[in-house]
């Protein structure tokens, strides 16, 4: 019995939909473990179709095609490690998510998914159907169990396959990124580790897909819980396990023990990778946003140049009267920093132009909102021109408090293909603005240094759309906003609990009655970078028609 085994780990960025693309990067780490005498390369879950795939999974035509690249990727790798490697399976007209297992030029092994998450981003019970509990599957003389992601969450699976002869656990997942997770799974799967007493390898893939972000951190755990590998998080790698039997069974050997990044700088890498991926995968080359002198700007356009570089960010600024000569001194220093291309365009003459067209419908109004609006509405309409003609995707900029309160104009600020910040709170927004000026790092592409003026930070945020206008006139301190949204939103907390939290009711009904109201804005929204396990879109799920408020 060999008393060595070599596991090649791939953790990869696949690309939803792209069958080709997926089997050639599965077959190049395939190659790879080949030259390194690996036993077995193991790639994540479903990476031949890529995921989180929805309800494209369930289509007929492409779920059929994903068994057919993987029952041809079997062909062409027959000859070296064997190859561990997710994707859809059809049995007796059942849709399962299966692992498989690929040797000698075909698929040896089928691991069905059991334990189906149906929460957060999760739809996977309307999609897949539950498979058996089953035992480990062989390579070589070693027997390996493969609880696939939400199986491993679970004490049965790993149970089972430990019951059932299984000598080490092999998890492959598509585990998107919130902030603190890999804390979290690293202390469930030493639960699961405590439990069998075997070592647990658990495989995560990397890169953007819409709103989440998969961001990698595989690790392997000896016997007893101990870290044995970390491989970096967010950074597509391909990393050799060397496992040795001794008589108590299997151990890895020490591996890469890569730093893990804050949580401040793990949401930053976040918004960026999601920001490339999303333009990658989409077939976007480069982007544009309204530069307003602003902090949900500035972080944007700095989100933007580290994504894809300056060259390829426009940062237009579209003054009105009402723009003071500060912010467009800050808004033109931020794009030089950055060394993206600044263009102005002021609104003047198009504002005046609607304001004589709708004014004779608005004789013996007051001017108000609605004439507010229209200035945003402009610059939408103006950005949206600009992208229309160079191809450029228009970035949107409204940070999560604007978002929740709906303290945005709909088709005017909102209007946008992604938003890297939708996730963020603005008192967030304010600390990431402070880390980029002080940290810079090879996954940037932008430059290094202070780019986001302090001046710009430390200023009281304004809208701009009146004189003297400030956020605070319409809404509650950013402190307070976002303690209660912190609260209603990713606690689910009542009335009641955010009053005795210390907020005062009539404060906490409001911001309760704006989060309500402004359901049909977040339902028209662009997606932007998953922070958080209560971000707004598949994480957090209300009706748009909604009079219910909590009597507490």
């Amino acid at each position: 019995m060999a008393d060595r085994f070599r596991l090649t780990l791939a953790q990869l960025n696949p690309i939803v939909g792209d069958l080709a693309a997926n089997a050639a990067a599965a077959r190049d780490a395939w190659e790879q473990a080949r030259e390194a005498g690996a036993d077995m390369v193991a790639l994540p879950e479903m990476f031949i179709t890529g995921y989180n795939t929805q309800d494209l999974v369930m289509k007929p035509a492409f779920h059929q095609a994903a068994i057919e690249a993987v029952d041809a990727l079997a062909q062409v790798c027959a000859d070296g490690p064997t190859m561990g490697i997710g994707g859809p399976w059809v049995e007796e007209g059942k849709l399962y998510n299966a692992y498989f297992i690929l040797s000698a030029g075909k698929v040896i092994s089928r691991v069905l998914k059991h334990h189906l998450p149906n929460e957060t981003v999760f739809d996977e019970v309307r999609i897949f159907d539950s498979g058996p509990l089953g035992g480990p599957y062989s390579v070589g003389n070693t027997r390996i169990g493969s609880p696939i992601c939400e199986d491993a969450w679970h004490e049965d699976v790993a149970e089972t396959l430990a019951e059932t002869g299984a000598e080490f656990l092999l998890v492959p997942n598509g585990s998107p990124y919130f902030r603190s997770k890999l804390e979290v799974r690293q202390n469930v799967m030493v639960a699961r580790v405590i439990e069998t007493g075997l070592p647990l390898v658990y495989l995560n893939m990397v890169g953007g897909q819409d709103d989440q972000v998969f961001d990698g951190g595989s690790f392997v755990l000896n016997p007893g819980g101990a870290l044995a590998v970390q491989l970096p998080v967010f950074d597509a790698v391909v990393a050799h396990v060397d496992f040795v039997r001794g008589p108590e069974g299997w151990h890895a050997e020490p591996g890469e023990m890569a730093h893990i990044p804050d949580m401040l700088e793990q949401d930053y890498r976040c918004m960026v990778e999601a920001l490339r991926d999303y333009m990658g995968k989409t077939g976007f080359k480069q982007v544009l946003l309204g530069l307003s002198g602003g902090i949900d700007s500035a972080i944007v356009a700095t989100i933007a140049a580290d994504a894809l570089g300056a060259q390829n960010v426009r940062c237009v600024m579209l003054p009105s009267e009402y723009t003071s000569q500060s912010s467009l001194d800050d808004a033109k220093e931020v794009a030089e920093n950055l060394g993206c291309r600044y263009d102005f365009v002021p609104i003047a003459e198009g504002r005046a132009a609607i304001t004589n067209t709708l004014a004779p419908l608005f004789e013996g109004t007051q001017a108000g909102l609605t004439e507010e609006n229209i200035q945003s509405r402009l610059r939408g309409l103006l950005l949206m021109a600009l992208s229309n003609k160079f191809g450029e995707m228009l970035l949107t900029t409204g940070n999560k408090s604007e978002v929740a309160v709906g303290y945005a104009t709909i088709y005017g600020d909102m209007a946008g293909g992604y938003n890297p910040i939708k996730d963020m709170y603005k008192t967030r927004v304010f600390a990431a603005c402070r880390w980029r000026n002080e940290n810079h790092r090879d996954w940037m592409a932008g430059p290094a240094g202070v780019v986001i003026p302090p001046r710009v930070i430390d200023k009281p945020p304004s809208a701009e759309l009146r004189p003297d206008q400030k956020d605070e006139d319409s809404l509650p301190p950013y402190e307070v906003l976002d303690a209660i949204l912190m609260l209603l939103v990713d606690a689910e907390a009542s009335v009641a609990e955010c009053v005795a939290a210390g907020f005062d009711r009539e404060t906490v009904k409001r911001v309760e009655h704006l989060l309500y109201i402004s359901e049909y804005k977040r339902f028209q929204s662009a997606p932007g970078a998953r922070l958080s396990p209560r971000a707004f879109w598949l994480d957090r799920r209300y009706p748009i028609v909604n009079r219910w408020r909590d009597p507490s």
